[in-house]
């Protein structure tokens, strides 16, 4: 993709199924197996992908290709971290940071 300094608000399917290295229909299956991908549509009935979706796809692509989970697996991780939100941390790393974090303010 060509670059001209605007960043995008929405991306086509073929646009995220390029930069994630995925098919199309992985991603159209995805979404119909994980909730928290939800893709809008525009007038013309095609899916408009945002920051957020793609960085949903980016966590749920990383626990089945990398972490070898099941489809079952990654929702329920998913689910677990708080995802539904589209964050691409879990929220327990995000705790734990805080925490460190507050032990080096209380240090000095």
């Amino acid at each position: 993709m060509k670059s001209n300094g605007i960043q995008k608000l929405y991306y086509s399917i073929g646009e995220v199924s390029e930069m994630m290295g995925l098919e199309p229909h992985v991603l159209r299956y995805w979404e119909s197996e994980f909730k928290m991908l939800a893709p809008k549509k525009n007038r013309a009935g095609r899916r408009i992908y945002r920051k957020s979706d793609i960085a949903t796809i980016e966590r749920i692509k990383y626990l089945l290709k990398d972490q070898k989970y099941t489809i079952e697996g990654a929702r329920q991780t998913l689910e677990e971290d708080g995802d539904s939100d589209s964050t691409s941390v879990p929220r327990k790393e995000l705790l734990e940071i805080r925490a460190f974090l507050e032990q080096v303010l209380n240090a000095l």
